[in-house]
């Protein structure tokens, strides 16, 4: 057989973390097998062992690599700046809270998909969720404090941080709670906090 480079077995374990990133974020870390999971990543299920010493292992570099892919967008947004729309974080808000991203846990951002997975699991999971809560808070806080410059506090922007992040997580997990057995409702979550979470 011929010997796998180091190439191959960087690239496998970039597939194994991407599938576990989309299967856990639709499916939820519990909810799905290694058997499954390397499938999905094109790969057998005994070579698991060979990237990742537990499932633990990869779902804190899944959730990591998952957060810096939707904060990689975050910092896109908010380094464009305002645009016909209005200003980047109306832009966010509207994008965050959108029936696509609803529909779409599997690609969404980490935040609301994996929410209950990090209470859940170890502290090493919690620890990459936690890393990249914080850089949704950073983000926030930093254009909260660019868009009212010398109106607040370093402390009042990242307080409205807080509350945004909150407002964005909840509301689309409220959303996707209720999506299949009372769309209406669903839809009416997402159209009432895009309204109002900036306020």
């Amino acid at each position: 057989m011929p010997r796998i480079t180091r190439e191959d077995k960087a690239r496998n374990r970039q597939n194994i973390v991407e599938a576990a990133g989309r299967m856990f974020r639709s499916q939820g870390v519990d909810s799905v097998g290694i058997a499954e999971l390397m499938k999905e990543a094109g790969l057998t299920h005994g070579g698991f062992y060979n990237h990742f010493a537990s499932k633990g292992d990869l779902a804190a570099e899944a959730c990591g690599a998952s957060f810096k892919a939707s904060l990689g967008a975050l910092d896109q947004a908010l380094e464009e700046g305002a645009d016909l729309t209005g200003p980047p974080l109306k832009r966010v808000v509207d994008n965050y809270l959108s029936a696509a991203h609803r529909d779409a846990p599997d690609g969404g951002c980490p935040s609301a998909s994996l929410v209950t997975d990090a209470g859940r699991h170890s502290d090493t999971v919690q620890r990459a969720y936690a890393s990249g809560v914080e850089g949704y808070l950073t983000g926030f806080a930093q254009e909260f404090a660019r868009e009212h410059e010398g109106e607040i506090t370093s402390q009042e922007a990242r307080d409205r941080a807080v509350l945004l992040l909150s407002r964005l997580v909840g509301a689309m997990a409220l959303a996707r709670a209720v999506s299949h057995a009372q769309p209406e409702l669903s839809d009416e979550i997402l159209r009432t906090c895009r309204a109002h979470a900036l306020g």
